[in-house]
């Protein structure tokens, strides 16, 4: 298993490589974006995109002051009008794409959602933060929430070929989505900016993640930046809304079923469906931590005392299975290193993916003990469910069994509310900021987007 290419999995239909162009798909999900009026969103889902909109500005703060995200913001000098959250200083709108994109994703705590199968939030809010500092807190909801739903559709509509890594891909189309509202395109305006985001995106592989190779962290702020350029050419009156996406996805990525893209938003809401994450890791490792913190809660086997532990799971979580964890993202995309890290320590946060806890000699002889195997019996489960068994066997021969349907956190098994997202954030970044934002943050739909940049500025 070590090594080789990822499968894709968890979709809920296959669609034929060669999907036609359907601009009538396109123009019907571009007037929902054009025509979506905050004050006409239930409610629900208005505190929800609140709830979403909190979490990941959190997360984006505390990802700003990580080394690594400093150390990339430093080298981009220009001015411009565009917020760098957790700096205290503004660039340009493509600048601040790529470094808050990274912040987002950088700690492996976004939100995301298992029916898109990947990050919608963290693939519209940069570029909506770029696009909209000067609007009214309501409009600038409204385009979050439409870029939310506009990803997240393509996202399901998206079946990426073994090894493609989502990240980058089918999220520009959100960033468009939101970045063209913003800028006042009607809906052929969105229909061009959305076509032509389909025509910038990523071929990204999921070997650089498990690898641990950096750059993976530049491909959000890729698809954001990219968002904002195909509504910029929109706006401009040069582009074309030509079935792109049918052949960027359904021809060169994976498969695509345009079809699905036209559902009306008051029909299904992409966002009441997403998920909120506890542990700083890759989504495929949740189940597994789970599993261990349920063993963990009859008493903590000790590590010395382990023989083995084997994690069954689905297909795709099952090539987060290399034990040598060389860098901090490396350790994130381990289940071998988050299932040891958790049984010693209860928990895993940021500081688990520190380069002394990596090289713990406790940690990698626990974690070399951990076998990892792909179950059909999961895999039959996706979407709906992303569950794990995990077994310990101690080295008298007896064994301990743990199973999870659904991780901690997704919105159908023990959804995170309020909260439980202030908790987290303010273990983050600090209770009396955390308070700070989710205040600014609840009070967005009636006051300007200003306030909420002000807050963001602040490291």
């Amino acid at each position: 298993m070590i090594g080789s290419a990822p499968p894709t999995s968890g979709s809920d239909e296959h669609v034929p490589v060669d999907s036609p162009p359907s601009p009538s798909s396109l123009l019907t999900l571009a007037g929902h974006v054009a025509d979506l009026a905050w004050r006409e969103v239930p409610a629900e889902v208005q505190d929800r995109t609140l709830l979403v909109l909190f979490d990941t500005l959190g997360v984006m703060l505390a990802g700003a002051q990580t080394a690594e995200v400093r150390k990339l913001a430093a080298q981009f000098d220009d001015e411009g009008p565009a917020v760098l959250v957790g700096f205290d200083r503004t660039s340009s709108a493509e600048a601040a794409c790529w470094v808050n994109g990274a912040a987002v994703c950088s700690l492996e705590l976004d939100e995301g959602s298992k029916y898109a199968k990947g990050h919608p939030a963290a693939h519209v809010v940069p570029a909506a933060l770029a696009a909209g500092a000067q609007q009214r807190g309501s409009d600038w909801l409204a385009a979050v929430l439409a870029g939310y739903e506009t990803a997240a559709r393509f996202g399901r509509a998206t079946r990426l070929a073994s090894g493609v890594h989502p990240h980058g891909t089918w999220g520009a189309t959100g960033a468009a989505a939101a970045a063209g509202r913003l800028i006042g395109l009607d809906r052929d305006g969105v229909a061009v900016a959305i076509d032509s985001a389909a025509g910038l995106t990523l071929a990204p592989h999921f070997e650089t993640a498990l690898s641990g190779n950096p750059v993976r962290n530049l491909w959000v702020g890729a698809a954001n930046n990219a968002g904002l350029a195909a509504a910029r050419l929109a706006s401009a009156g040069i582009g074309v809304a030509a079935g792109t996406a049918s052949f960027t996805f359904g021809r060169i990525l994976g498969d695509f079923d345009p079809v699905t893209l036209a559902v009306p938003f008051n029909e299904r809401f992409e966002i009441l469906a997403g998920y909120f994450k506890r542990h700083a890791a890759c989504a495929y490792t949740h189940a597994a931590a789970d599993a261990v913190l349920a063993l963990r809660s009859e008493g903590p086997p000790e590590g010395d005392v382990v023989e083995t532990i084997t994690v069954e799971t689905y297909r795709i979580a099952a090539t987060l299975d290399r034990i040598e964890v060389p860098t901090r993202l490396a350790a994130m995309f381990s289940i071998p290193y988050v299932v040891a890290v958790t049984l010693l320590e209860g928990a895993f946060g940021p500081e688990a993916t520190a380069a002394a806890r990596r090289a713990d000699p406790e940690v990698l002889n626990l974690a070399a003990k951990v076998d990892v195997v792909a179950s059909d019996e999961f895999e039959a489960r996706l979407p709906d469910q992303r569950g794990a068994r995990v077994t310990v066997r101690m080295k008298d021969g007896s064994t301990r069994t743990a199973n999870v349907d659904q991780p901690v956190g997704d919105a159908a098994h023990r959804p995170l509310g309020w909260g439980d997202v202030r908790n987290k954030v303010a273990d983050l970044i600090g209770h009396d900021r955390a308070k700070r934002l989710q205040r600014v943050v609840a009070a967005l739909p009636d006051q300007p987007v200003d306030r909420l940049i002000e807050e963001l500025r602040k490291s």
